[in-house]
Protein backbone atom coordinates (compact mmCIF):
# COMPACT_ATOMS: atom_id res chain seq x y z
CA UNK A 1 0.00 0.00 0.00
CA UNK A 2 1.32 3.80 -0.87
CA UNK A 3 0.86 6.15 2.12
CA UNK A 4 0.04 9.56 1.66
CA UNK A 5 2.30 11.02 4.84
CA UNK A 6 3.50 14.47 3.49
CA UNK A 7 -0.02 16.25 3.56
CA UNK A 8 0.23 18.83 6.16
CA UNK A 9 -2.96 20.63 5.59
CA UNK A 10 -5.20 16.94 5.91
CA UNK A 11 -5.46 15.16 8.48
CA UNK A 12 -7.33 11.61 9.69
CA UNK A 13 -7.42 12.60 13.53
CA UNK A 14 -9.89 9.22 14.10
CA UNK A 15 -11.76 6.47 12.97
CA UNK A 16 -14.57 4.86 14.78
CA UNK A 17 -18.18 3.41 14.26
CA UNK A 18 -18.06 4.14 10.42
CA UNK A 19 -17.12 7.52 10.28
CA UNK A 20 -13.88 9.11 10.35
CA UNK A 21 -12.71 12.66 12.31
CA UNK A 22 -10.60 14.60 9.62
CA UNK A 23 -8.71 17.88 9.74
CA UNK A 24 -8.68 20.09 6.15
CA UNK A 25 -6.92 23.10 7.02
CA UNK A 26 -8.78 25.27 9.54
CA UNK A 27 -11.86 23.39 9.37
CA UNK A 28 -12.80 19.51 11.28
CA UNK A 29 -15.37 17.24 9.78
CA UNK A 30 -17.23 13.73 10.20
CA UNK A 31 -17.50 11.64 7.39
CA UNK A 32 -19.03 7.94 7.04
CA UNK A 33 -16.68 5.33 5.31
CA UNK A 34 -17.44 1.77 5.01
CA UNK A 35 -14.19 0.72 6.14
CA UNK A 36 -14.39 1.67 9.26
CA UNK A 37 -15.71 -1.38 10.98
CA UNK A 38 -13.99 -0.74 14.61
CA UNK A 39 -15.82 1.10 17.44
CA UNK A 40 -12.87 2.15 19.52
CA UNK A 41 -12.13 5.74 19.54
CA UNK A 42 -8.94 7.70 20.24
CA UNK A 43 -9.53 11.19 20.92
CA UNK A 44 -12.72 13.56 22.15
CA UNK A 45 -12.09 16.00 19.85
CA UNK A 46 -15.10 14.86 17.93
CA UNK A 47 -17.56 17.03 19.86
CA UNK A 48 -15.18 19.77 18.28
CA UNK A 49 -16.13 19.18 14.57
CA UNK A 50 -17.55 22.16 12.31
CA UNK A 51 -19.77 19.77 10.06
CA UNK A 52 -21.06 15.75 10.16
CA UNK A 53 -22.26 14.49 7.33
CA UNK A 54 -25.13 11.95 8.44
CA UNK A 55 -26.53 9.54 5.76
CA UNK A 56 -30.19 9.39 5.30
CA UNK A 57 -32.54 5.65 5.81
CA UNK A 58 -34.31 6.79 2.70
CA UNK A 59 -30.85 7.16 0.45
CA UNK A 60 -28.53 10.07 0.28
CA UNK A 61 -27.65 12.39 3.18
CA UNK A 62 -27.35 15.79 4.33
CA UNK A 63 -24.32 18.05 6.35
CA UNK A 64 -25.14 18.88 9.40
CA UNK A 65 -23.10 22.27 10.24
CA UNK A 66 -22.02 22.33 13.68
CA UNK A 67 -20.25 25.65 13.66
CA UNK A 68 -19.60 28.83 11.50
CA UNK A 69 -17.58 27.60 8.57
CA UNK A 70 -17.35 29.43 4.88
CA UNK A 71 -19.23 27.94 1.45
CA UNK A 72 -15.85 26.92 0.39
CA UNK A 73 -11.87 26.92 1.70
CA UNK A 74 -8.23 26.85 0.55
CA UNK A 75 -6.18 24.06 1.48
CA UNK A 76 -2.34 23.76 0.03
CA UNK A 77 -0.44 20.32 -0.63
CA UNK A 78 2.98 21.21 -1.69
CA UNK A 79 2.82 24.57 -3.78
CA UNK A 80 -0.68 23.13 -5.27
CA UNK A 81 -3.79 24.91 -3.94
CA UNK A 82 -7.27 23.25 -3.94
CA UNK A 83 -10.76 25.06 -3.34
CA UNK A 84 -13.14 23.11 -1.40
CA UNK A 85 -16.98 22.84 -0.18
CA UNK A 86 -19.08 20.72 1.30
CA UNK A 87 -21.27 18.38 -1.38
CA UNK A 88 -24.51 16.81 -1.10
CA UNK A 89 -22.67 13.69 -1.49
CA UNK A 90 -19.87 13.89 1.62
CA UNK A 91 -17.47 14.80 -0.81
CA UNK A 92 -15.45 18.11 -0.24
CA UNK A 93 -14.02 18.14 -4.05
CA UNK A 94 -10.50 16.43 -3.28
CA UNK A 95 -9.18 12.71 -2.45
CA UNK A 96 -5.74 13.73 -0.47
CA UNK A 97 -4.57 9.68 -1.25
CA UNK A 98 -4.06 10.85 -4.79
CA UNK A 99 -1.31 12.59 -3.81
CA UNK A 100 0.56 9.60 -5.03
CA UNK A 101 -0.37 10.18 -8.53
CA UNK A 102 -0.46 13.94 -8.53
CA UNK A 103 3.48 13.44 -8.08
CA UNK A 104 4.25 10.95 -10.23
CA UNK A 105 2.57 13.01 -13.02
CA UNK A 106 4.87 16.02 -12.31
CA UNK A 107 7.99 13.83 -11.79
CA UNK A 108 6.80 12.31 -15.17
CA UNK A 109 6.38 15.78 -17.27
CA UNK A 110 9.53 17.54 -15.38
CA UNK A 111 11.97 14.88 -16.35
CA UNK A 112 10.39 14.19 -19.57
CA UNK A 113 12.49 17.49 -21.29
CA UNK A 114 9.94 17.79 -23.78
CA UNK A 115 6.39 19.48 -24.56
CA UNK A 116 3.49 16.96 -23.45
CA UNK A 117 -0.06 16.63 -23.80
CA UNK A 118 -1.92 15.81 -21.01
CA UNK A 119 -5.82 13.45 -21.06
CA UNK A 120 -7.71 13.60 -17.77
CA UNK A 121 -11.07 11.64 -17.91
CA UNK A 122 -13.48 11.82 -15.36
CA UNK A 123 -11.57 14.89 -14.53
CA UNK A 124 -13.76 15.71 -11.73
CA UNK A 125 -12.29 18.93 -10.02
CA UNK A 126 -9.10 18.94 -11.60
CA UNK A 127 -6.63 17.90 -9.09
CA UNK A 128 -4.43 15.54 -11.69
CA UNK A 129 -4.99 18.55 -14.29
CA UNK A 130 -3.37 21.37 -11.72
CA UNK A 131 -0.58 18.60 -11.29
CA UNK A 132 0.35 19.03 -15.01
CA UNK A 133 -0.76 22.03 -15.39
CA UNK A 134 2.05 22.80 -13.09
CA UNK A 135 5.12 21.42 -14.93
CA UNK A 136 3.86 23.56 -17.86
CA UNK A 137 2.20 20.39 -19.47
CA UNK A 138 -0.86 21.29 -21.97
CA UNK A 139 -3.96 19.43 -20.54
CA UNK A 140 -7.41 18.29 -22.17
CA UNK A 141 -10.02 18.17 -18.89
CA UNK A 142 -13.48 16.01 -19.42
CA UNK A 143 -15.99 15.56 -17.23
CA UNK A 144 -19.55 15.16 -17.53
CA UNK A 145 -20.62 17.58 -14.75
CA UNK A 146 -20.93 21.43 -15.84
CA UNK A 147 -20.31 21.85 -12.24
CA UNK A 148 -16.83 20.03 -11.61
CA UNK A 149 -15.32 21.67 -14.86
CA UNK A 150 -16.55 25.16 -13.49
CA UNK A 151 -14.91 23.75 -10.14
CA UNK A 152 -11.83 22.79 -12.06
CA UNK A 153 -11.82 26.60 -13.33
CA UNK A 154 -11.52 27.63 -9.96
CA UNK A 155 -8.65 25.67 -8.84
CA UNK A 156 -7.18 26.56 -12.16
CA UNK A 157 -7.52 29.66 -11.18
CA UNK A 158 -6.51 30.18 -7.42
CA UNK A 159 -2.89 28.29 -9.05
CA UNK A 160 -2.51 31.48 -11.32
CA UNK A 161 -2.48 28.86 -14.40
CA UNK A 162 -4.70 30.69 -16.54
CA UNK A 163 -1.74 31.12 -19.11
CA UNK A 164 -1.28 27.57 -18.85
CA UNK A 165 -2.66 25.60 -21.96
CA UNK A 166 -5.43 23.92 -20.95
CA UNK A 167 -9.19 22.56 -22.99
CA UNK A 168 -12.06 21.88 -20.60
CA UNK A 169 -14.59 19.87 -22.08
CA UNK A 170 -18.47 18.89 -20.42
CA UNK A 171 -19.38 15.43 -22.27
CA UNK A 172 -19.78 11.86 -22.13
CA UNK A 173 -16.12 10.12 -22.14
CA UNK A 174 -16.54 7.17 -24.36
CA UNK A 175 -18.02 10.02 -26.53
CA UNK A 176 -15.60 12.03 -26.39
CA UNK A 177 -12.67 9.57 -26.30
CA UNK A 178 -14.36 8.29 -30.23
CA UNK A 179 -14.31 12.08 -30.64
CA UNK A 180 -10.60 12.17 -30.33
CA UNK A 181 -10.31 8.94 -32.64
CA UNK A 182 -11.14 10.78 -35.34
CA UNK A 183 -9.89 13.87 -34.99
CA UNK A 184 -6.48 11.99 -34.57
CA UNK A 185 -5.13 13.89 -31.43
CA UNK A 186 -2.82 11.77 -29.64
CA UNK A 187 -1.50 12.15 -25.81
CA UNK A 188 1.76 11.38 -24.11
CA UNK A 189 0.05 10.88 -20.27
CA UNK A 190 -3.57 9.88 -19.91
CA UNK A 191 -5.26 9.41 -16.43
CA UNK A 192 -8.79 8.10 -16.01
CA UNK A 193 -10.93 8.01 -12.66
CA UNK A 194 -14.08 6.45 -13.46
CA UNK A 195 -16.85 6.34 -11.08
CA UNK A 196 -18.60 2.99 -10.62
CA UNK A 197 -21.87 4.12 -11.96
CA UNK A 198 -22.77 7.21 -13.50
CA UNK A 199 -24.72 9.57 -15.99
CA UNK A 200 -23.07 11.26 -18.78
CA UNK A 201 -23.74 15.05 -19.90
CA UNK A 202 -26.80 13.68 -21.65
CA UNK A 203 -28.02 10.90 -19.01
CA UNK A 204 -25.69 8.13 -20.92
CA UNK A 205 -25.59 5.16 -17.93
CA UNK A 206 -21.77 4.59 -17.94
CA UNK A 207 -21.41 0.96 -15.37
CA UNK A 208 -17.47 0.13 -14.80
CA UNK A 209 -18.21 -3.83 -15.06
CA UNK A 210 -19.62 -2.97 -18.96
CA UNK A 211 -18.03 -0.32 -19.53
CA UNK A 212 -14.45 -0.02 -18.44
CA UNK A 213 -12.51 -2.52 -20.52
CA UNK A 214 -13.83 -1.14 -23.92
CA UNK A 215 -12.82 2.67 -22.90
CA UNK A 216 -9.45 1.66 -21.85
CA UNK A 217 -9.09 -0.32 -25.28
CA UNK A 218 -10.30 2.93 -27.34
CA UNK A 219 -8.60 5.20 -25.22
CA UNK A 220 -5.38 3.22 -26.52
CA UNK A 221 -5.20 4.30 -29.79
CA UNK A 222 -4.95 8.56 -28.32
CA UNK A 223 -1.42 7.03 -26.70
CA UNK A 224 1.45 8.61 -28.92
CA UNK A 225 4.31 7.28 -30.54
CA UNK A 226 6.15 7.78 -27.20
CA UNK A 227 3.84 7.62 -24.78
CA UNK A 228 5.06 8.03 -20.85
CA UNK A 229 2.24 6.99 -18.40
CA UNK A 230 -1.55 5.67 -17.93
CA UNK A 231 -2.74 5.70 -15.32
CA UNK A 232 -6.08 3.96 -13.99
CA UNK A 233 -7.82 4.62 -10.55
CA UNK A 234 -10.58 2.69 -8.99
CA UNK A 235 -12.62 3.31 -5.91
CA UNK A 236 -15.11 -0.02 -7.05
CA UNK A 237 -15.47 -2.27 -3.97
CA UNK A 238 -14.84 -5.27 -5.45
CA UNK A 239 -12.67 -4.84 -8.66
CA UNK A 240 -9.14 -6.02 -8.24
CA UNK A 241 -5.63 -4.28 -9.29
CA UNK A 242 -5.16 -7.35 -11.15
CA UNK A 243 -8.27 -6.67 -13.03
CA UNK A 244 -6.70 -3.08 -13.84
CA UNK A 245 -3.60 -4.63 -14.56
CA UNK A 246 -5.14 -7.14 -16.93
CA UNK A 247 -6.55 -4.07 -19.15
CA UNK A 248 -3.38 -2.22 -18.94
CA UNK A 249 -1.57 -5.48 -20.20
CA UNK A 250 -4.46 -6.29 -22.76
CA UNK A 251 -4.30 -2.95 -24.52
CA UNK A 252 -1.89 -0.73 -23.69
CA UNK A 253 1.49 -2.90 -22.75
CA UNK A 254 0.63 -4.80 -26.14
CA UNK A 255 2.11 -1.76 -28.37
CA UNK A 256 4.18 -0.11 -25.95
CA UNK A 257 7.18 -0.58 -24.71
CA UNK A 258 7.08 -0.43 -20.56
CA UNK A 259 5.93 -1.88 -17.00
CA UNK A 260 3.08 -2.44 -15.19
CA UNK A 261 2.30 -1.79 -11.59
CA UNK A 262 -0.64 -1.77 -9.10
CA UNK A 263 -1.15 -0.84 -5.60
CA UNK A 264 -3.49 0.29 -2.70
CA UNK A 265 -3.65 3.36 -1.53
CA UNK A 266 -4.08 5.06 2.15
CA UNK A 267 -4.07 7.63 4.47
CA UNK A 268 -2.60 7.39 7.78
CA UNK A 269 -4.14 8.26 11.14
CA UNK A 270 -2.36 11.29 13.10
CA UNK A 271 -0.44 9.71 16.25
CA UNK A 272 -1.29 6.21 14.84
CA UNK A 273 -0.59 3.08 13.62
CA UNK A 274 -4.18 2.67 11.80
CA UNK A 275 -4.25 2.95 8.14
CA UNK A 276 -7.71 3.71 6.12
CA UNK A 277 -7.82 2.00 2.70
CA UNK A 278 -8.55 4.63 -0.02
CA UNK A 279 -8.99 2.15 -3.47
CA UNK A 280 -6.65 1.67 -5.71
CA UNK A 281 -4.44 2.11 -9.05
CA UNK A 282 -3.07 0.46 -11.60
CA UNK A 283 -0.34 2.72 -14.17
CA UNK A 284 1.63 1.94 -17.01
CA UNK A 285 4.68 3.70 -17.37
CA UNK A 286 7.57 3.71 -19.61
CA UNK A 287 10.57 2.14 -19.15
Amino acid sequence: MQLVKDFAAYQILDMANGEKLEKWGNYTLIRPDPQIIWSDKSTNLWANAHAIYKRSNTGGGAWNIQKDMPNSWVINYQDLKFNLKLMNFKHTGLFPEQAINWNLIRKTIKEANRPLKVLNLFGYTGAASIAALKEGASVVHVDSSRGMIEWAKENVKINHLEEQEIHFFVDDVRKFVKREIRRGNKYDIIIMDPPSFGRGSKNEVWSVEKDLAKLVKDTSELLSKDPLLFIINSYTTGLSKTVLENLLSLYIASNHNGSISSDELGLPMTNSKLILPCGLFARWSKN
